[in-house]
């Protein structure tokens, strides 16, 4: 019950406040464009938000825990889209973003995307990667080792190599 009240919390802060909360103060979601790139922005909105979504429930199920530094999972979560990515709750936040930056013709959101980016590498590099290493020993280091950070597998990788 912690982990699943964690994660909502942690839900509304963070990806929240990344992929709704500064979209909607640069724009106010105001004028669509729903031409073609519009489109492809609503499609980026929906699977990025679907892809947290994911995420969010993996951490809960699967890691016991929560995508939030101060509350983290008991187990390396390795399921679901992570089994394509490491990162996959970030790209879907980044999706979500650049569907916005599509959907309403927004320079300010495109430059937020950017500032987002850079600052979920820098985080990922510096804070969350040797974490998980100190945490999750040589079970991260074969999980990093097999699955990329940022670029998605075409194929699933085994989860079970994990052990």
């Amino acid at each position: 019950m912690r982990a699943a009240l964690g994660t909502v919390v942690f839900f509304v802060v963070a990806p929240g406040g990344n992929a709704a909360l500064v979209p909607w103060l640069v724009t106010g979601w105001a004028h669509p464009h729903l031409g073609p790139p519009g489109v492809l922005g609503v499609a980026l909105v929906a699977l990025g938000a679907a892809a947290v979504v994911a995420c969010f429930a993996r951490f809960v199920t699967e890691g016991r825990g929560t995508p939030a530094p101060v509350l983290p999972t008991e187990e390396l979560v390795v399921g679901g889209l992570y089994r394509f990515v490491r990162n996959p709750m970030y790209l879907g936040v980044a999706a979500a973003v650049a569907g916005q930056a599509l959907l309403f013709r927004s320079a300010g959101v495109a430059i937020w995307l950017v500032v987002f980016l850079v600052a979920v590498v820098g985080f990922v590099k510096g804070y969350e990667e040797p974490r998980l290493a100190d945490r999750f020993g040589a079970s991260y280091e074969r999980y990093r080792a097999a699955v990329p950070g940022w670029w998605p597998r075409l194929r699933t990788w085994d989860a079970s190599q994990v052990q």
